[in-house]
């Protein structure tokens, strides 16, 4: 029997399990502290890179691999459904993955035997990147991008045509008690009823939940971005010192990020501007004098070895968490998605879900 469940948060974790929800039959509604896809609310949803890979996924634990290995693998449908059903672009590329030294070679080649994932040693690499003789580039051809206004933008679209309720502008009052949930109050004192809830709040939902899920170690951090138009972009994601470049379809490149503990402060500042546009010049030396399109930042919700809240609450009824993905919110989402519904199911998980238990004592 389909239930009507009610998804606290509209980035792109929340949609992503309000399209599985669809899918398995449920009625959906989805409340949004903001507007969903909107560009100006300082989620991470829309203000990151886009990159569907876990950067140095060698350097994660286990259950962190298993969620981005399932959303990479899973993208390219994903974002095709998207496009044919909605008319929308999602800017799904196969453009590869360029990791520059220095680098642990050994744990790479390592976790790309491990992983199957297709991979290559350069010596020589594209004649825009500034030179480099301390070891080979790591290139990576397999590696996907989005572009995450244009999904945010194709799944709202998708939700609307499938019939999800979005209750946008609307805040909901933070939980302070332990009992079964069947109804959950907005500031404006609105109830909002629905047989199950999840919490896809990202960087706020300590804040809804800190009363009854006081260990709950989510908050957020802050990443600034810069935008560039390059007479001549880069074929290919490059990736050094925890610094990405990100070649977009229409000429743009992306150029961040930072991550910065400033609490909700979504500003930018000059200062990073400076260190941002100094980073990709020693990268890609041609940026050097090249005007700067767009200095945005996003809130990230950050957690502890980069590894999300997935779970039913053990002590309220029908409260469910899928938060806290910190850096890989967009990749994992597919694999957190599936998990949450499972959960709710009371299904065989495809993947051990301990690892992302809420703890409470």
């Amino acid at each position: 029997m389909s239930k009507h469940v009610v998804i606290v948060g509209g980035g792109i974790v929340g949609c992503m399990t309000a399209m599985a929800l669809v899918d398995s039959g449920h009625r959906v509604t989805i409340v949004e502290r903001n507007q969903i896809a909107s560009q100006t609310s300082g989620e991470s949803s829309w203000a990151g890179g886009g990159i569907v890979f876990p950067l140095l996924p060698w350097i994660y634990s286990e259950p962190v691999n298993q969620l981005t290995g399932y959303g990479a693998k899973s993208y390219q449908k994903i974002c095709e459904r998207l496009e044919r059903e909605t008319g929308l672009p999602t800017g799904f590329i196969k453009s590869g993955f360029l990791l520059l030294p220095p680098y642990d070679q050994t744990a790479a080649i390592k976790w790309c035997a491990a992983y199957q994932q297709a991979y290559e040693l350069l010596d020589k690499v594209d004649s825009q990147l500034a030179a480099n003789t301390v070891q080979p580039s790591l290139w990576m051809p397999e590696v996907c991008q989005v572009r995450p206004p244009y999904l945010m933008k194709a799944l709202r679209q998708w939700l609307e045509q499938n019939n999800v309720t979005l209750l946008e502008q609307t805040e909901l009052s933070p939980l302070d008690e332990i009992k079964p949930l069947t109804s959950w109050e907005t500031l404006d004192g609105l109830e909002i009823k629905a047989d199950k809830f999840v919490v896809t709040s990202g960087a706020w939902s300590f804040q809804l939940l800190k009363s009854v899920a006081d260990k709950l170690n989510i908050k957020p951090m802050r990443g600034q971005i810069l935008l560039y138009q390059p007479a001549q972009n880069l074929k290919q994601i490059v990736y050094k010192d925890g610094f990405y470049m990100i070649p977009r379809a229409d000429g743009k490149l992306l150029a961040g990020s930072t991550l910065e503990d400033v609490g909700f402060d979504t500003s930018v500042t000059e200062e990073v501007k400076a260190e941002l546009a100094k980073k990709a010049e020693v990268i890609m030396p041609a940026l050097k004098g090249l005007p700067i399109i767009k200095h945005w930042s996003g809130l990230r919700p950050g957690t502890p070895k980069n590894l999300p809240t997935i779970s039913a609450h053990p002590q309220i009824q029908n409260l469910y968490l899928n938060t806290g993905h910190f850096r890989y919110g967009l990749t994992m989402a597919p694999a957190s998605a599936r998990l949450v519904l499972e959960l709710m199911a009371m299904e065989q998980p495809f993947i051990d879900p301990s690892p992302f238990a809420l703890a409470i004592a």
